[in-house]
């Protein structure tokens, strides 16, 4: 069963530029390990050595963050999608001087 993978832009060069790539599974940690296993090094990209999500790493699917579903166990069906989403940091932010 197919699952359509939306690829940030920093994870491209790795499925040769493709923003959206299929993938197979029956859970999101199926899809991500078969990703893995067909884009080589994207996979240490998304999972630690343990093969939990990395911290900066959210997943989505259909638009609802796996983390308040089941995370990587959470069952995926035909015409799903999963998003691939790099947390982003700021800085200290500004401070306004008077």
């Amino acid at each position: 069963m197919a699952i359509n993978v939306r690829i940030p832009t920093a994870l491209r060069a790795l499925t040769g530029e493709a923003a959206v790539v299929p993938a197979e599974g029956k859970t999101v940690g199926e899809v991500i390990r078969h990703l893995g296993a067909r884009f080589a090094g994207i996979g240490p990209r998304i999972c630690d050595e343990t093969g939990k999500v990395r911290r900066f790493v959210n997943l989505y699917l259909n638009d609802e963050d796996v983390r308040f579903l089941k995370n990587l166990d959470t069952p995926v069906k035909e015409g799903d999608e999963i998003s691939i989403v790099p947390a982003i940091a700021g800085g200290g932010g500004l401070v306004a001087r008077q």
